[in-house]
């Protein structure tokens, strides 16, 4: 190719070099930026693993959603029974075909009824084998279910297994703690339940004292419990 085809002296190729660096430039700036937004999003949701169970963001006073559960040891078949009132859509009054019961309102003989664990300080684990390996956790929450039951309520959620799986399960640990089955995850999902295991801890009257995710040791979960045992010690003597 001869000098005059690229401007007379081969120059006109290098001024077009030029104008594309600044591009490249600056296209290699926001490549990074992106870079680093992403790792800081990254971050932050490694730190804020339990930020979605019951939406608690440090939310004083934030209650417990009602519902009622087949008690794994019975003969109640079924899904959980979310209902937080008695009727199925907004408006008022309520049409009689949406009506419905509220989950703790609801008198059926095998029902797990949430409402009937508030006298105490509680503590739940939700838990599943599809995916997850928490049998050992439930050894943990049966290990503290032994030393605290006089204290405190104890519940376990089972999501998404066979009945028959989870009393296997339970004779073969030796649990004897309640066990409550939330056969379609409906309750899981209510709960914002994302982790196995997931543990909730309330006070009396079903108000979320805090939350925790992922596996603890016997002393760590003992902890646990013996903390939300003296907080809803002091709160009482607050509230009074």
């Amino acid at each position: 190719m001869s000098p005059d085809r690229d401007g007379g002296d081969g120059r006109g190729g290098d001024r077009r070099d030029n104008r594309r660096r600044p591009t490249a430039i600056y296209s290699a700036i926001v490549g990074l930026v992106f870079i680093a937004i992403i790792a800081v999003a990254g971050i932050n949701t490694l730190k804020t693993d339990d930020s979605g169970v019951l939406g608690a963001r440090d939310e004083g006073d934030l209650p417990l959603a009602q519902f009622a559960v087949p008690d794994a040891r019975g003969d109640l078949d079924g899904d959980a029974n979310i209902a937080q009132d008695d009727c199925e859509v907004s408006r008022i009054p309520c049409p009689e075909g949406d009506r419905r019961s509220p989950a703790c309102e609801i008198e059926v003989q095998g029902a797990i009824r949430v409402c009937d664990l508030f006298d105490k300080p509680l503590v739940m684990s939700f838990w599943f084998t599809k995916g997850g390996d928490c049998e050992s956790q439930q050894d943990v929450f049966e290990a503290a279910y032994r030393r605290y039951r006089d204290r405190a309520n104890f519940l376990s959620i089972d999501v998404r297994d066979d009945r028959e799986e989870v009393l296997q399960l339970a004779q073969q640990h030796g649990w004897t703690h309640p066990i409550g089955l939330d056969s379609d995850g409906a309750l899981s999902n209510l709960y914002r339940v994302g982790g196995c295991p997931t543990f909730i801890y309330a006070f009396p009257g079903g108000i979320l004292h805090g939350t925790s995710i992922g596996e603890l040791d016997v002393a760590d979960f003992d902890a646990k419990v013996a903390d939300l045992l003296r907080a809803s010690k002091e709160r009482d003597a607050t509230v009074r």
